[in-house]
């Protein structure tokens, strides 16, 4: 009979320890929201980044230039997903507007597998400079 209550108490405190190890647990961080109009939805991040990164050096700019900060400001992260800053719009015409010129006057120029090669980019007036003709 004792061998039963010690088997039932272990288990007890085994099933309390599990429960309490579930109630502490920290959640997981939340998915980063994103908020793609121009780049494909299913954008690898390592492309995205290197994209960003493109865009950083073409405009001599650091990511804040586009994206706001968090509405948390105790976080001091950017809100990648938030449309607050003019130049983030900005930003999506000229990529549409620079894919239009590439496609109308440039579109002979293609790789190996048949893709465009653009031949204007940000850098082509921006020069690193986050102004156009401004010079640094």
């Amino acid at each position: 009979m004792l061998h039963y209550k010690k088997i039932a108490v272990v288990g007890a405190l085994f099933g309390f320890m599990i429960i309490g190890m579930a109630a502490v647990r920290p959640q997981d961080d939340p998915k980063p929201k994103h908020n793609f109009k121009v780049l494909p939805r299913d954008i690898s991040h390592d492309d995205l980044e290197k994209i960003m990164d493109g865009w950083k050096a073409a405009l001599g700019v650091k990511c804040n230039f586009c994206h706001a900060p968090s509405a948390d400001s105790t976080s001091h992260r950017l809100d990648f997903a938030s449309d607050a800053k003019p130049e983030k719009t900005i930003a999506r015409h000229m990529y549409k507007m620079t894919g239009k010129i590439n496609k109308k006057y440039f579109s002979f120029n293609k790789d190996e597998q048949g893709k465009t090669i653009p031949a204007v980019s940000c850098v082509t007036c921006h020069r690193g400079s986050p102004h156009p003709g401004e010079v640094r």
